[in-house]
């Protein structure tokens, strides 16, 4: 799955949050300025092309919908990050942070309760 650019992920937050949508309910997310309708299209056109988006077609106009769930999208990216830096290993991700204090002992115990209850 492909890594999505901060303009994208600000526009796929707005569809995980919203459902589907019609660009012109799109642009009325954003803050003025607003970004240019076109300017805006193509960035949704471009999520669909790269499978996060699909459409229903009304006439000439099209409502957007996503394809891709939010937990999906981050999981991939977490996967990835696993990969890239931590060498496809999970249990170096979590000596990191025990290591960098971001897990703690209580938070420690209960993960792995959590494994030995799903594994029985």
């Amino acid at each position: 799955m492909k890594r999505l650019t901060n303009k994208e992920e600000e526009v796929m937050a707005m569809f995980w949050e919203r459902g589907e949508m019609f660009v012109n309910e799109l642009l009325a997310l954003y803050p003025d300025p607003k970004p240019h309708f076109n300017t805006v299209s193509t960035i949704v056109r471009s999520l669909e092309a790269d499978g996060f988006l699909d459409h229903k077609a009304y006439g000439k106009t099209y409502q957007y919908f996503p394809i891709v769930t939010q937990e999906e999208y981050g999981k991939n990216r977490i996967n990835g990050a696993v990969d890239k830096y931590f060498g496809r290993s999970y249990l170096d991700v979590v000596s990191s942070f025990i290591k960098e204090e971001k897990l703690s002992a209580e938070e420690l115990r209960d993960l792995i309760s959590q494994i030995e209850g799903h594994n029985n």
